[in-house]
This record gives C-alpha cells, sequence and structure tokens, in this order.
C-alpha cells in the first residue's frame, strides 16, 4: 500500500504516471453494414485517442473478428501501423474466440501476437459466396433482363445461369487478394514462419497452439497477464471503442418512419454476420 502513496496526489505535472496500455476492441465483421461493424470509419477516432494517452506503453489490439471486406482489414491495419510508427508505440495483439481471415490480418498490425489455446487463428485465404434463383425464376414465371455497356460489367448475377468465363474472373480476383495477403503475412512475421507455406496458406483456420507451432503467434496467453508480465502490475489498462447507438428496444420503440427501416436493416445485417460467424462454428 505504501507503493500507492502518490495515488492520492492531485494531477499536476509532478504527479507520477501509471504506465498505461490503451486497449483497442476490434470486434466483429469486418466491413459489414450494421452498427458493430469494423470499418475505418467507425474506428479511425477511436484509434487515434487510443495512440495519443498520456503515459501511453503500448496499444493492445483485443481482436474477436472472423474477418469480412479485404479493403477495410487493409485500411484498419495501415491506419494502426501509421500511428505506431508516428508514435514509436509498440503494439500488442490478443486474440479471443477468432482472428480469422481479415481478423488475422487486423493482428498482423501488432509488432507480437498472442493467441489462447483455444482460439481460432489464421484461415488465410479468400472466399466467396451467395445464391443462384434462376430455378425459382423460372418456376414463378419471371423473366430476368439485364443491360450493360461493357462486356465484363455483370460478373455471376444470381438471377442468371452461372457462366464459365465469369468464375474465371471471379478466381483471378481472388487469386489476387490471396496474393496480396499471403505478402503481408510474409512481411509481418518473417523468419518467424515455420513449416509447408503451402499448409500456412491453404485458408485451414488452426488452434492457437497448432498457431504458434506455425509461427503465425508469438505465444500464448490473456492481455492482462501478458501487459502485467510486461509492464509492471501497476499498469493501467484504458478501453477504447466507438461509442454505441441506441439499442435495438430503444429504437423499436422510438416513432416509426425511418426508425421502421433502420430495424429491418439491422435483422438482415445480423443474419449476415452471425452467417460469417457460423463458419467458424461460433
Amino acid at each position: 500500500m505504501a507503493r500507492r502513496w502518490w495515488r492520492r496526489l492531485p494531477l499536476g505535472p509532478f504527479r507520477p504516471l501509471e504506465p498505461t496500455v490503451a486497449v483497442l476492441r476490434l470486434d466483429g465483421v469486418i466491413g459489414g453494414r450494421g452498427q458493430r461493424s469494423l470499418t475505418l470509419r467507425r474506428f479511425a477516432g477511436v484509434i487515434d485517442r487510443a495512440f495519443a494517452v498520456r503515459g501511453l506503453k503500448a496499444v493492445a489490439l483485443a481482436i474477436n473478428s472472423p474477418g469480412g471486406s479485404p479493403a477495410q482489414s487493409a485500411l484498419l491495419y495501415r491506419r494502426i501501423r501509421q500511428l505506431a510508427s508516428e508514435r514509436n508505440v509498440p503494439v500488442l495483439a490478443f486474440t479471443e474466440d477468432v482472428a480469422a481471415s481479415g481478423g488475422y490480418w487486423l493482428a498482423l498490425a501488432a509488432d507480437e501476437i498472442y493467441a489462447e489455446d483455444t482460439s481460432l487463428v489464421g484461415s488465410i485465404g479468400v472466399i466467396s459466396s451467395g445464391f443462384g434463383f434462376v430455378d425459382v425464376l423460372n418456376k414463378l414465371g419471371v423473366e430476368r433482363r439485364l443491360y450493360t455497356s461493357g462486356e465484363n460489367k455483370s460478373l455471376l448475377d444470381p438471377f442468371l445461369p452461372e457462366v464459365p468465363h465469369d468464375i474465371e474472373r471471379l478466381k483471378t480476383l481472388q487469386t489476387d487478394l490471396h496474393d496480396s495477403f499471403k505478402d503481408m503475412v510474409r512481411e509481418r512475421r518473417g523468419v518467424k514462419l515455420k513449416g509447408d507455406e503451402a499448409k500456412i496458406f491453404s485458408g485451414e483456420v488452426f488452434t492457437g497452439r497448432r498457431a504458434l507451432g506455425l509461427g503465425l503467434v508469438d505465444g500464448l496467453g490473456d492481455l492482462r497477464g501478458i501487459t502485467r508480465e510486461r509492464f509492471g502490475e501497476e499498469v493501467r489498462l484504458r478501453i477504447f471503442e466507438p461509442e454505441r447507438r441506441r439499442s435495438f428496444l430503444m429504437r423499436w420503440f422510438s416513432p416509426f418512419g425511418s426508425e421502421a427501416g433502420d430495424i429491418a436493416g439491422e435483422l438482415l445485417n445480423r443474419i449476415e454476420e452471425r452467417l460469417v460467424w457460423s463458419r467458424f462454428g461460433l
């Protein structure tokens, strides 16, 4: 208790600063349209504030994401790396349930990555999914009409039969994105990577323990334990995340109008998010 006498002093230039770690909570589907989605637009200000804390020792990324948009993953990654370089602040990443696909891309923004034994990590690949409604339209007697200027303007229209040329175009796009992802992993993990690259970059998801063996993470542990070990028991964790909007029930009981459309849209967004999470059994 004697060590903490200075905590009772008023704020001022002579008060010792507690070692502080800013914790950025990156939780959700990346680039989704829902209120909980991970996008640079939602998180830019939050990231800036996290790196502006007095007495900052490190920024910790608490990641729980099944992935999503490659572009938003790259934008969030770049903003974190830019500020880390400008402020000369180390970044640590801690995976929770899952840091897969774009979620792992976010983890690459850290200088060190830690996982739980049972975290799901990796899924270094690209996936596209959709539905085909051709037979449904035929049964309903509905004719699909599509007009474009440019032979490649349309890509795999769900209301038209699949075209081999469109499938090939999609695979080309996926290959380009996958190559960018692999280059990022090689750049950030470098000589830490172990084992066969074909396995690492196959799109497979690994437990935290297997990810450690492959060099995808640096250690096993949780945020509080690692930061206390690194910066001492007096370390202060400050949580940063976007302000939450009004709850679903609050919007439901608001006067109807545009709110009704918001509710319907949010329900659809939640369904889309659930489909992404379900790929990992979550």
